[in-house]
């Protein structure tokens, strides 16, 4: 794999910032927007709110909340993907009320929404779940006291938004840190919000009134670099990554340089060499600064080449390892033990039909095909759609043969991938 790639938006922090936009009844603007199937879907669950929004072009989204006509979240399509919970802090923040479902998306773990619910009833919202739907009330928010007993991502935006708007300060401690966290507080920034400590583990958030309607870009997505850059170091290739932010990769870079890869940090692009002898490198996830939990699945695919053992342990959720069944259907010797896999390598890996479980699942088994021997077929390549912009175009255009081959059982995708 040789040449450049360019970055996409983030889909960790797009997906709140479309929810933020509820806050305000002006226009936002947001730009550098992937095109992602989860961005659809959010897209579609807030024009049915009332929420007008439309393409202005391939990557910027015009959004507009002046008319909400409802403040309850549609439950079939909340069902895809668990950002769908981030409308209720927002939604209580404007209207008073908010009705979403029980959270959906990837199975990977119990990623609970009690520290959400915990500190919005601590500013004063009435919050009960009935017949599977979290119905939230209140008057008027108020600024609380919040500790968090984990830095939870979502609580913290969920949070932060319902703050922006609440009368008197809220802090929140222990907050997350994520380069997506930090974005949406920005975002919320530019629409006047008052908030103090971003990029900290306490944020302070002073309410204001009213928001008012912002432009802003999207941060490049961490998430999708690190991806390319293991698929890169795994194949033994040699690229570029363009348009990011290397400083929200330095784990990554750490981890890479253990392992033997070349990485030259330039800023906003990632200079990323492999070699045909890749170390083995123990990993355990963590809360940002540390090891992103998203990339565990497809630094396990990377290891499967390394020559030796090495244990990479799951920190973040407990059900994080479904890529490990699929991955040994290509060969690969990995064993798991508790939150805890041990893979040895280098693995010669095979072709073979394997089925995406969730999004970074899908990335992991894209990884380990582009260094097995023949061809690979992927099903329910959904998962992957939901997560990366133009995945194949991208890995054809590093020189890799990977191709879609069509639709099988309705809504699931058929793609190949050989191997070297």
């Amino acid at each position: 794999m040789i040449g450049r790639v360019p970055i996409s938006g983030s889909k960790n922090a797009v997906l709140p910032i479309l929810a933020a936009c509820l806050l305000t009844d002006e226009e936002c603007r947001l730009k550098n927007v992937p095109r992602l199937e989860d961005v659809s879907t959010m897209k579609l669950l807030l024009e049915g709110m009332g929420v007008q929004i439309r393409w202005l072009d391939p990557q910027q989204l015009q959004v507009s909340a002046a008319r909400l006509a409802r403040s309850e979240v549609l439950a079939g399509m909340a069902s895809k993907m668990r950002a769908s919970f981030l409308l209720i802090g927002p939604m209580l923040a404007r209207r008073g009320e908010a009705r979403v479902p029980k959270p959906g998306g990837d199975d990977i773990g119990m990623r609970r929404v009690e520290q959400h619910l915990h500190g919005l009833r601590l500013m004063g919202a009435h919050v009960e779940l009935v017949d599977g739907e979290y119905i939230a009330r209140a008057d008027r928010l108020k600024g609380a006291t919040i500790h968090l007993d984990m830095p939870t991502v979502t609580g913290t935006e969920n949070l932060m938004m319902a703050a922006a708007t609440a009368d008197g300060i809220t802090t929140i401690h222990n907050a997350a840190r994520e380069p997506h966290v930090v974005d949406l507080a920005m975002f919320l920034g530019k629409m006047g919000a008052q908030i103090n400590g971003i990029g900290t583990d306490v944020l302070q958030i002073e309410g204001i009134a009213e928001l008012s309607g912002a432009t802003h870009r999207v941060i490049p997505d961490n998430i999708e670099a690190g991806t390319y850059a293991f698929a890169i170091a795994a194949t033994g290739g040699e690229a570029v990554l363009e348009d990011l932010q290397t400083a929200d990769l330095r784990a990554v870079m750490l981890k890479l340089r253990e392992a033997g890869v070349e990485v030259e940090d330039q800023t906003h692009s990632l200079w990323v060499q492999g070699n045909n002898r890749l170390q083995p490198v123990d990993v355990t996830t963590w809360p940002h600064p540390g090891f992103p939990t998203d990339l565990q699945a497809p630094f396990v695919s990377l290891m499967t080449q390394a020559h030796g053992k090495c244990v990479i342990s799951e920190a973040v959720f407990e059900n994080r390892f479904q890529h490990v069944l699929e991955l040994r259907k290509l060969g690969a010797e990995i064993y798991v033990e508790g939150r805890s896999a041990m893979v040895s390598g280098p693995s010669k890996l095979h072709g073979a039909s394997v089925s995406v479980p969730d999004i970074r699942s899908g990335a992991a088994l894209v990884v380990a095909a582009l260094c097995a021997a023949g061809t690979t077929t992927l099903d329910n390549v959904y998962h992957l759609d939901r997560g990366y912009q133009d995945i194949v175009a991208k890995l054809e255009h590093l020189g890799a043969h990977i191709s879609r081959v069509g639709d099988h059982a309705g809504d699931v995708d058929l793609s190949r991938v050989v191997g070297d």
